[in-house]
């Protein structure tokens, strides 16, 4: 079965719960009438009663009677409205033989409605009853209770027609954000959710929902050109590897023209793999953040390591220690040291320091340095500073990942003297461990040129 729109469920609790308030005011304004008739009308038996006590001569006026009676029950004198009717006996004469008694006592021929009594004691033994019949008290509540439902109703159908304008016109800014979304699509980049001039929640759900399209669509961008990039350098190795194995199968190659096609179709091979682990180290981002696998390092052991691995020289202050991946720390300074190989110059310098709280891993080469203009976006994905000379363009952006991920930053610049400087700044305390640490094997150092590292 299908729900109902909100805006008849709001107006339909919103009803419901009107009901149930006019329902209660009504019964108790029935009821403090009642009250008050009753109050009202026993005030006035007891100043008749007393009076008929005083002077035991029955009087008889529209609903009002009285009649006197013995202690034995006899009537001894009577007004014409309940002529032949014996109003008290049994234990209600017997109790106002001592004291005044209020009962209630069925209608009679001569009058409307039933009847209420109060009987008091009177000199001579005898019995004063003063009553009214209740007919008019009854009409009354009657047209009372007729009145509130009346009334009731149509407060309560006026109300239930106001509260389904105050839903429809409250939830109208939903419905245009409604139609709105439905229309957007990756088609209609920059389209926004119109939100209302107030400062109400719904106003904010707008903003807030507008907030998270923008980041949709910025992610979508990137994500957008991250595919676009990686195609584009995806083709450019395929293309070559499929001419140099067409080449290869051509008839008439000599040996050494073989294997030159062969091993520039390995380089290409090379690069395809080292491209598809620098997609896949990006691919692997969360929340701009690398999974980790945190444990004590030192930092001055590792930037030796790294530049050994290069055939490189480490300059490094002993008893740095750092929390940290190693496996990502090693990748991050192998990126540098790679791309300082590939695109600097001259003496390539890893150096690991303290410095204000800050541990440093730092690459410098004494080659031109980065292209003016290039440092603010050197770190940004498939980013390079001379197209020529090759490369992805992911060897910084997944620096600056690593960087991130421990909680530190990367940083780059041109030296005075020549040359470019791009290092990495940890915390020492680092962050806490996203897994255990576990066990590494043991590997063989790559050379430079088959290194895991990316570049520039």
């Amino acid at each position: 079965m299908r729900r109902l729109p909100l805006r008849l469920r709001l107006t339909l609790a919103f009803s419901v719960v009107m009901a149930l308030l006019l329902g209660l005011t009504g019964l108790v304004v029935y009821r403090i009438v009642r009250s008050d008739l009753n109050n009202a009308i026993d005030r006035s038996l007891k100043s008749r009663a007393a009076q008929l006590a005083a002077s035991p001569v029955p009087r008889g006026e529209g609903d009002d009677f009285s009649q006197v009676l013995a202690r034995d029950g006899r009537v001894l004198a009577t007004s014409p409205q309940v002529r032949g009717q014996v109003l008290l006996s049994g234990d209600a004469l017997r109790s106002a033989a001592s004291g005044p008694v209020l009962v209630e006592h069925p209608a009679v021929p001569a009058l409307e409605g039933p009847l209420r009594l109060r009987a008091v004691p009177a000199p001579g033994a005898r019995i004063a009853v003063a009553g009214t019949a209740l007919g008019e008290r009854t009409d009354s509540l009657r047209t009372l209770a007729l009145a509130l439902a009346g009334g009731g109703a149509v407060a309560l159908l006026l109300a239930s027609l106001a509260g389904y304008a105050v839903a429809s016109g409250a939830l109208r800014p939903v419905e245009a954000m409604r139609r709105r979304a439905a229309a957007i699509s990756a088609d209609s980049p920059g389209s926004r959710l119109p939100v209302p001039d107030s400062s109400d929640e719904i106003a904010r759900l707008g903003e807030t929902l507008n907030d998270m399209l923008a980041r949709l669509e910025a992610a979508f961008e990137r994500e957008r050109a991250f595919t676009a990039d990686a195609s584009h350098e995806l083709r450019t190795p395929l293309t070559i590897l499929k001419a140099e194995l067409e080449l290869a199968l051509r008839d008439g190659r000599s040996p050494d023209e073989l294997r030159a096609a062969l091993e520039s179709a390995a380089e290409e091979t090379d690069r395809l793999v080292r491209l598809a682990e620098d997609l896949l180290a990006i691919a692997r981002l969360e929340d701009g953040r690398l999974p980790l696998r945190i444990e004590r390092l030192d930092a001055g052991e590792l930037a030796a390591a790294t530049a050994a691995r290069f055939g490189l020289h480490a300059t490094v202050s002993a008893g740095i220690a750092v929390d940290g991946d190693r496996d990502r720390l090693e990748q991050a300074l192998s990126n540098l040291v790679d791309n300082a190989l590939r695109h600097g110059g001259g003496d390539v310098v890893v150096e690991a320091l303290e410095r204000d709280g800050v541990v440093r891993l730092d690459v410098r080469d004494s080659g031109p340095g980065f292209p003016p203009g290039f440092i603010p976006k050197a770190f940004d994905r498939f980013s390079r500073g001379d197209r020529s000379r090759g490369g992805a363009g992911l060897g910084l952006a997944i620096v600056a990942a690593v960087a991130e991920s421990h909680g530190g930053v990367a940083r780059a610049a041109n030296l005075p003297g020549g040359g470019a400087d791009v290092w990495i700044e940890l915390s020492p305390s680092g962050t806490k461990p996203a897994v255990p640490p576990r066990s590494r094997p043991s590997r063989p150092a790559p050379s430079p040129a088959r290194s895991r590292a990316g570049s520039t």
